[in-house]
């Protein structure tokens, strides 16, 4: 017995006409609000433009060379490990992952599906008949079994019709944008978080300089104090105080030297490293009495708020609630979906072999929602009013972003004009402390001048340590608040709309007072640095 084959038959013509009206319709799309909204910019700064420092340009690599001209290699070291130890840089890497996750998926549901199904079946059934006799009796007759092979291929396809799946996948792509700039401002906030603690223990390592040397000058007068007294030239009144002076300033020692103990544990958390290996090193970096001095940077060009990953994180936080906005709207509207089939059988059975092809085209079904009870109209509400947040947090952004860079200019520079009134305040001082140390020695001057002199040189050391660790901070909220270099992907671009909405084609924009030197970063395209969690 020879296998049989199912003939095959044309395409229903009705089915393939309405393929184009299909195609025509997927060109439709509903309307989405603004993907690119306008936010409040300075044509100028109004604080001075310092010179400050270039940043990293988003590259690990590059951050570590931009921290270490500082001068100082451990802090290069701190940062890189405190980035490999935080749980805010781990979280946005893997936030990363979830939105590249979730593009692919919105991506494909724009394309064809095509299913596989695998079967085998082997079974025996009775043949049940009647007899020719008038009664009821019946009688069976068994059947050998038979082994059925099946393998089917289904493709489906929803066709976008008003843009719905398009919407999606924009939306998608906008969330994995936004979560690399968080990933990037995740690293770039921790960067900062650790220099400042840094420059904080460094600050305190020099004050307990100051004040390792102002108790040692202290127990000497009151040594010398108490030996005048017991041989009967000095009065115990000022012996008294000069002992109680020294021991006032061994308080202070005591009380400084538990404030850089609890900064240093502050570091260990942060960085994750051993304690030990971490105090061997910040000891021998204590040798180096003054704290790291800031580099110079040439100018903070226009499109420094472009280059914060946060705001280009919520500038696209506003296109991908325009696409969900989009989305939701088109889920009022009629689906489309087209479907169907080709496979084989085949039958096997007591050497008896047969194979037949099946296909279909179909079913095209068109479901048109009629009534939800209002749920599509809410749905479509409500991812409007989540677009409209997003650009008043887009705006708002802009706003402490400009608020941000102009604070850091002014009190960089205010650090900077302090500095050299500072130094000469210590210098002046130093002098005064020695000479009423000499007339103290020859009788010429009291005690109570001494002290004076001393306490007035202390705190005038104190204050330039702070003013020193001011600018070390200033320097590092500048370095933040200019995006830490990071490049955004569309960096050309960006600064072209900037330039052009602000009718100018110059990009470094400085104050009145200030000379603006040519863009001090790069906008090169495709800078930014790839998370791999």
């Amino acid at each position: 017995m020879t296998p049989t084959t199912a003939p095959r038959r044309p395409v229903p013509g009705r089915l393939l006409a309405t393929l184009p009206l299909a195609l025509a319709l997927a060109a439709c799309g509903v309307t989405r609000p603004p993907a690119a909204v306008q936010a409040p910019a300075p044509a100028q700064w109004r604080s001075p433009v310092p010179a400050d420092a270039l940043p990293h340009h988003g590259s690990t690599a590059d951050l570590t060379q931009w921290w270490r001209q500082a001068g100082d290699p451990l802090l290069a070291d701190l940062i890189e490990a405190a980035q490999a130890a935080s749980p805010n840089v781990a979280s946005a890497a893997a936030r990363v992952t979830e939105a590249r996750g979730a593009r692919t998926q919105a991506g494909a549901a724009l394309a064809p599906r095509l299913d596989g199904n695998l079967s085998a079946t082997r079974s025996a059934s009775p043949l049940s008949g009647t007899s020719t006799s008038t009664t009821t009796n019946t009688s069976s007759t068994s059947v050998p079994p038979a082994t059925v092979l099946q393998a089917t291929l289904q493709p489906s396809w929803e066709i976008d019709l008003f843009g719905g799946l398009r919407a999606s996948r924009d939306a998608a792509i906008a969330r994995l944008d936004a979560g690399e700039a968080r990933w990037h401002d995740a690293r770039i906030a921790v960067a900062a978080e650790t220099a400042n603690a840094y420059f904080a223990e460094r600050a305190c390592a020099r004050q307990l300089a100051v004040a390792e040397a102002d108790t040692r000058s202290r127990s000497e007068t009151a040594r010398l104090t108490g030996l005048s007294a017991d041989a009967g030239f000095t009065a115990p009144a000022d012996a008294a105080l000069a002992r109680a002076s020294a021991a006032d300033a061994s308080a202070r020692l005591t009380q400084q030297r538990a404030q850089c103990r609890v900064l240093r544990h502050g570091l260990v958390a942060l960085t994750g490293l051993p304690a030990e290996d971490l105090d061997r090193r910040l000891d021998a970096q204590s040798a180096i009495t003054a704290l790291p001095t800031p580099p110079a940077v040439d100018a903070v060009p226009a499109q420094t708020l472009l280059q914060r990953p946060d705001l280009f994180a919520a500038e696209r936080a506003v296109a991908a609630a325009s696409a969900e906005a989009g989305a939701a709207q088109a889920q009022r509207y009629p689906r489309l979906t087209l479907s169907g089939s080709v496979g084989r059988l085949q039958l096997r059975t007591q050497g008896f072999r047969a194979s037949v092809d099946t296909w279909s085209v179909g079913p095209v079904a068109l479901s048109v929602p009629l009534f939800d009870g209002g749920v599509s109209a809410a749905n479509a509400e409500s991812a409007r009013a989540r677009y409209e947040e997003a650009v008043v947090q887009y705006r708002a952004s802009v706003r402490q972003a400009v608020r941000e860079v102009e604070e850091a200019l002014t009190n960089l520079d205010s650090t900077r004009q302090r500095a050299a009134d500072a130094d000469t305040a210590v210098r002046g001082y130093q002098a005064a402390l020695d000479a009423a140390q000499s007339r103290y020695q020859t009788g010429l001057a009291s005690l109570f001048e001494l002290e004076d002199a001393r306490r007035t040189l202390f705190a005038a050391q104190t204050a330039r340590v702070s003013l020193q660790r001011e600018s070390n901070e200033a320097w590092v909220a500048l370095y933040r608040a200019v995006g830490g270099g990071w490049q955004r992907p569309d960096a050309d671009t960006a600064a072209t709309a900037l330039a052009t909405a602000a009718g100018r084609s110059n990009a470094a924009v400085a104050a009145p007072e200030a000379k603006a030197a040519p863009t001090a970063i790069p906008t090169t395209t495709g800078a930014t640095a790839t998370p791999h969690p």
